[in-house]
């Protein structure tokens, strides 16, 4: 105790001796650490999930279930329940179940991020990938968003689509392909392995498959949202604004036809998907199945159906907070939690195969083509927390 406290006492002294001659002021402290593994106090930890209550009050998509979610932290926070945690990682783990088990939302959860001090965007740490370096930040997945794009047979153009990022290169591309494969007969998607994204490239690719301006899915954004710092949608003539209730912002999403390119009007198309289809790639595929301009073939998608963004809590953690819901407008419902059904359900690594044999391939061919595409990453339903 008395080296301690003699420690402490001689580096007060270092610090002021350093003042007093004029030496170099010693470095800022340093930022938060991102890694899942550094411990936490129970000070930091009610604080962070005081927050993440706060902001979820204001910003999650359903405010009464918001006001459970903040309920329930509050009381947990009031309790200790977190104060003894050990970990950030351990923490971040905690508050995600504790809110699943209010109310499931395949999208909300705790993060340990990088917070900039000054503001911007927050990075999320993931673990390594396998074979990586022990504790390295990681994507999930080391893929383009466009994997692969090609003929396949005669008449039959294939792309696959790993997410639908805001980069517009990765629009310019999937219009490319449209263009380029204008003279197919069968058109098919493969968003198997595609974890979502965003509007811009389906926006790029509808105009090329429908004959007339046609309504897709409606989406609705908590109204507080977009009246304090913005909701995550744009207005644009494939999003325009419909009346709705006080308490949202309503959307609909709509495909408008090429004013020049018709060839692909009448091809025939497929959607595969699987439980690793997720988010933006599940809106897709509701897309085409509600318009009915598509077959989907493969398994249910993942579930999940809020969209939203990260916001930063504390001073190192991060929430995906949903904002808002994607939905079918005749049926008011939407695939959180339980996926988009296929029309065709086959085990997921055998919807290529289904989609060639639908395309008028014989068994044999359906099966050597389907083996030449080598699909990379999960086709599995994601474990969500």
């Amino acid at each position: 105790m008395r080296f301690a406290v003699g420690a402490l006492v001689g580096a007060a002294l270092s610090v002021t001796a350093l003042a007093q001659s004029g030496a170099p002021a010693p470095a800022a402290p340093a930022p938060a650490s991102d890694d899942p593994a550094s411990p936490i106090a129970a000070e930091e930890a009610r604080g962070a999930a005081l927050d993440l209550a706060r902001t979820l009050e204001e910003n999650y998509v359903f405010p009464e279930i918001a006001r459970n979610y903040a309920a329930t932290l509050r009381e947990k926070t009031a309790a200790g329940a977190y104060d003894g945690l050990g970990t950030a990682g351990a923490f971040a783990e905690r508050v995600s179940a504790d809110l699943r088990a209010v109310s499931p939302d395949n999208h909300l959860r705790l993060h340990v991020a990088r917070v900039p001090e000054g503001g911007g965007p927050v990075s999320i740490r993931r673990p390594a990938l396998a074979g990586g370096p022990a504790g390295a930040p990681a994507p999930r997945r080391p893929t383009q968003a466009i994997e692969e794009q090609r003929w396949l047979a005669p008449g039959i153009a294939y792309i696959r689509f790993t997410g639908f990022p805001r980069d517009e290169a990765v629009t310019k591309a999937a219009q490319a392909f449209m263009a380029d494969h204008a003279e197919a007969e069968t058109l098919i998607f493969d968003i198997r392995t595609h974890g979502g994204g965003g509007l811009d490239q389906m926006d790029a690719i509808f105009p090329y498959l429908f004959a007339k301006p046609t309504p897709l899915v409606t989406m609705d954004t908590r109204a507080a949202v977009e009246a304090g710092r913005g909701g995550p949608l744009d207005d644009s003539p494939t999003l325009t604004r419909e009346v709705a209730g006080d308490d949202i912002v309503r959307r609909v999403h709509r495909a408008i036809p090429h004013p020049s390119e018709t060839r692909l009007f009448d091809a025939r198309v497929f959607v595969l998907t699987s439980g690793f289809t997720a988010s933006a790639a599940e809106h897709f595929a509701l897309a085409m199945k509600r318009s009915g301009r598509a077959t989907l073939i493969g398994t249910s998608t993942g579930g999940a159906g809020h969209y939203g963004g990260l916001r930063p809590i504390g001073r190192r953690f991060a929430a995906f907070v949903p904002v808002g819901r994607t939905y079918d407008p005749d049926t008011g419902k939407g695939w959180e939690g339980d996926g988009v059904a296929p029309h065709v359900a086959v085990p997921a690594e055998r919807a290529l195969a289904e989609a060639l044999l639908r395309s008028g391939l014989s068994a044999a061919e359906a099966d050597r083509i389907a083996a030449e595409v080598k699909v990379e990453g999960s086709m599995e339903r994601r474990r969500r927390g």
